[in-house]
């Protein structure tokens, strides 16, 4: 099987960058449908359309519908078609640049993506996470390439909800874990073939810049400053892990994230939150030596996030509804099975009472 490496093919990250967007979209095409939700179409529209004005490209904003559904994707693939667009341009979060990457798809169009958070790692990926209409999981669309253009403006990242970033680091937390447990078991990358070296690198990477710099990054967030460690950080959040689940591949923490997505006592929290509580189950089910857990949840606990069900809102995790969320961690569709040894619903069930136990306790 060959070794296969995915990237956007430019990435563009800092301060003031979204003033370039006309630039970097006006090679594509003459005409761009830019999806955005309805604040920051009203926050940031008339300064982007004046960037699109000087290239002498045009530029039609959609309020987004609220959830990348099959409905969504749909609705303004019919929008593009019937404005005659032949750029696809996502600003905003995961689920907003998702359906952007869906849509270009759909109409095989180059798509543009421009985060306005440092949330998660879907602007890099030649991936879209599909919902329900309900907002719960429903399945992951694989793409056949990683976004044109990437453009990370870090004034508008800095100047998001703290929690955003902080849901960004648990995203990215499991990337150098998940990685090497599929190094170990051969497993495939998303979209096929086997890692290289260089992406595990990239995912190693990640995880020393969160580890290095995630507490300082935080403490000057909250304190309203864009600093060196601020900008590693969004880097590591989108760029590294980026780059690094899509090339290495993905295993127990994801699984874990997808079954409680589906679970509407869960539905308060974000993404990466129940990602990075799905890295805690993970290690448990490694048996991972105590100094690295203890690294880990330093990090989460320092930097806010969820170490237990009841902080991802299940207040009430009962046996019976733990045990649903490990037989659906363990669906043959999802990335358990990419770990290097046997797993079982039961198996899993018992992890995830013990990282919840872990979590609370230390």
């Amino acid at each position: 099987m060959s070794r296969i490496y995915k990237s956007p093919s430019r990435y563009i990250q800092g301060p003031g960058a979204i003033t370039e967007l006309g630039a970097h979209a006006a090679p594509f095409g003459s005409s761009a449908l830019g999806i955005a939700r309805t604040a920051a179409i009203e926050r940031m529209g008339a300064a982007i359309k004046r960037g699109f004005e000087r290239e002498g490209a045009m530029l039609a904003l959609e309020p987004f519908g609220g959830e990348c559904t099959d409905a969504e994707i749909k609705r303004l693939r019919s929008l593009a078609r019937e404005r005659g667009c032949d750029v696809i341009i996502g600003i905003g979060g995961g689920k907003v640049i998702d359906t952007a990457k869906a849509v270009a798809h759909t109409l095989g169009a180059p798509v543009i993506v421009c985060p306005t958070a440092a949330s998660s790692d879907a602007p890099v990926s030649a991936l879209s996470v599909i919902y329900r209409e309900d907002g719960t999981f429903d399945r992951y669309l694989y793409l056949p390439a990683s976004p044109d253009v990437v453009l990370m403006d870090t004034e508008i990242a800095a100047a998001a909800p703290v929690r955003l970033t902080v849901a960004g680091m648990g995203d990215a937390l499991a990337t150098y874990i998940e990685a090497r447990a599929c190094a170990a078991s051969g497993a495939a990358v998303c979209g096929g073939g086997t890692m290289t070296r260089a992406a595990l690198a990239l995912a190693r990477s990640c995880f020393d810049t969160l580890m290095e710099d995630g507490v300082k990054a935080k403490a000057a967030l909250d304190a309203g400053c864009l600093t060196p460690a601020v900008e590693n950080i969004i880097e590591a959040n989108t760029l590294l892990s980026g780059i690094g689940f899509e090339s290495c591949g993905l295993a127990a923490a994801h699984a874990v994230n997808n079954a409680l997505a589906r679970r509407p006592e869960a539905a308060r929290s974000m993404h990466g939150e129940k990602v990075a509580f799905g890295v805690l189950v993970q290690l448990v089910l490694e048996n991972a030596p105590t100094k690295e857990l203890d690294e880990v949840l330093g990090l989460m606990r320092a930097v806010g996030l969820p170490t237990t069900l009841a902080a991802l809102g299940i207040e009430d995790a009962s046996r019976e509804l733990i045990d649903a969320v490990a037989r659906d961690a363990c669906a043959p569709t999802d990335t358990m099975g990419n770990l290097p040894f046997a797993v079982t619903p039961a198996g899993v069930r018992d992890a995830i009472i013990a990282a919840d136990a872990i979590g609370g306790s230390r």
